[in-house]
């Protein structure tokens, strides 16, 4: 059986059941800690399973009985196929030159200094590197990507490999504005969250939306290329709640 095949067949709760199991396992989380007793943790422990079960779309209970609510569709394994995925993109202009920042990034390993959601990524070869991301109510998603075409100072275009967390495809194009006024950075990325839709409509929910996050990188890059670093907002007021944090406040 194909990997793609076997993880068709462990998720067996539909999408919108799984929506309704990480908002009520997140509210009857909170609830349970704020009882501060040993009902509540308890209670706090049967959220967090049902946060589990809406993640990753598994019901050991719907297995044992031979139930399922989900459909029975095989994602791509490698890539993303055209006409799938989420794509998104973004463009910073920085005053360094194309060459400069071409190099910086070809990096790979240089990605997570900016890059919030990534923990690591280690170079395997001159084409392949190994990425480690933060995903969804702390959750942890691991990849292997290559290189499939770059051109020296101009673009660098990768795509992930067999067996992803994330199936994604992306590139990175630099472009020198007239005038000697810096460079064009645009980054396109196209990826398939885990859990299809659903995943990207949790990952908003807990304020990771894809589009948000590549903006605020490319900010970070052009402050970490301009000034060597970037900001800290240690002691500031927190920014814009996410949906979920909207939802759960407005709910006291």
């Amino acid at each position: 059986m194909e990997p793609a095949e076997r993880e068709v067949r462990w998720i067996n709760v539909g999408d919108g059941e799984r929506l309704a199991s990480v908002l009520g396992g997140v509210a009857l989380a909170r609830y349970g800690l704020k009882l501060n007793s040993p009902g509540g943790a308890l209670l706090a422990l049967a959220g967090g399973m049902l946060v589990y079960r809406g993640l990753t779309g598994h019901c050991d209970i719907y297995r044992s009985l031979g139930l399922s609510t989900a459909r029975r569709t095989v994602s791509p394994v490698a890539s993303v196929l055209h006409e799938q995925g989420i794509k998104v993109e973004k463009t910073v202009t920085i005053n360094k030159s194309p060459e400069e920042l071409y190099r910086f990034w070809r990096n790979f390993e240089n990605l997570p200094r900016f890059m919030k959601h990534l923990k690591s990524v280690r170079t395997l070869d001159d084409k392949r590197s190994h990425w480690v991301a933060k995903g969804p109510a702390g959750t942890t998603l691991e990849w292997d990507a290559e290189v499939y075409t770059e051109r020296e100072n101009e673009f660098i275009a990768w795509r992930s490999l067999e067996n992803a967390d994330v199936d994604s495809a992306g590139s990175v194009h630099f472009e020198k504005v007239p005038g000697d006024r810096g460079t064009r950075v645009k980054v396109l990325v196209k990826y398939n969250p885990p859990a299809g839709r659903l995943g990207a409509l949790i990952a908003k929910l807990f304020g990771e939306a894809p589009e948000q996050q590549i903006e605020e990188d490319l900010l970070r890059f052009k402050q970490l290329m301009e000034a060597g670093e970037i900001p800290t907002t240690e002691g500031q007021p927190a920014g814009r709640r996410s949906m979920l944090g909207r939802i759960l406040v407005g709910a006291r």
